[in-house]
């Protein structure tokens, strides 16, 4: 594989990577040192990369565990929420009292699904990734990740339901 090649094909899903990579390590300048360091890994394996049948998909399975390594390696930080999901900000978002407070409770019930629930729905949804890739990346087959992503959303959905039920007092 030569520069051309690996621009087209590997550097090019840097800019799709960036979102997953900085809310899995918290902030913004460990994404952008990952992405080079992720980067440069699979430039030093140019050859093994381009024998694979589904580069993308490589691409996304090597971040994902180079993340995972990264925070292995930290020490623990108590009750750090930056490391927990930065979920639902966006520019468009308007900065209301009641959208930080959905954000809060969004964030409330990710936090009591099971890692895998938890990690399928915020690739698909929030990430945009596509099934077969989070399936690759995951080392699932698609069905489990089809399955996965479908009793996340009922769960985050019955309990906010719950949560707002409770607040407008229609017990």
């Amino acid at each position: 594989m030569n520069e051309v090649d690996f621009k087209h094909k590997v550097f090019s899903q840097a800019d799709r990577l960036y979102p997953m990579v900085s809310r899995m390590l918290g902030n913004t300048a460990s994404a952008e040192d990952a992405i080079q360091e992720i980067m440069l890994k699979l430039w030093g394996k140019r050859h093994q990369v381009a024998k694979h049948p589904n580069i993308p998909a490589l691409v996304f399975q090597t971040t994902r565990n180079y993340c995972i390594d990264q925070l292995r390696k930290r020490k623990p930080e108590l009750d750090d929420a930056s490391l927990h999901l930065q979920l639902i900000e966006s520019n468009h978002a308007p900065n209301t009292l009641e959208w930080q407070d959905l954000n809060a409770m969004v964030r409330k019930v990710l936090k009591t699904l099971p890692e895998q629930q938890k990690e399928v729905l915020i690739l698909r949804d929030l990430d945009g990734y596509e099934f077969v890739e989070i399936a690759a990346a995951t080392q699932l087959n698609i069905e489990h990740v089809r399955v996965l992503l479908s009793r996340a959303r009922k769960k985050v959905s019955a309990e906010l339901e719950k949560i707002y039920n409770y607040e407008s007092g229609k017990l």
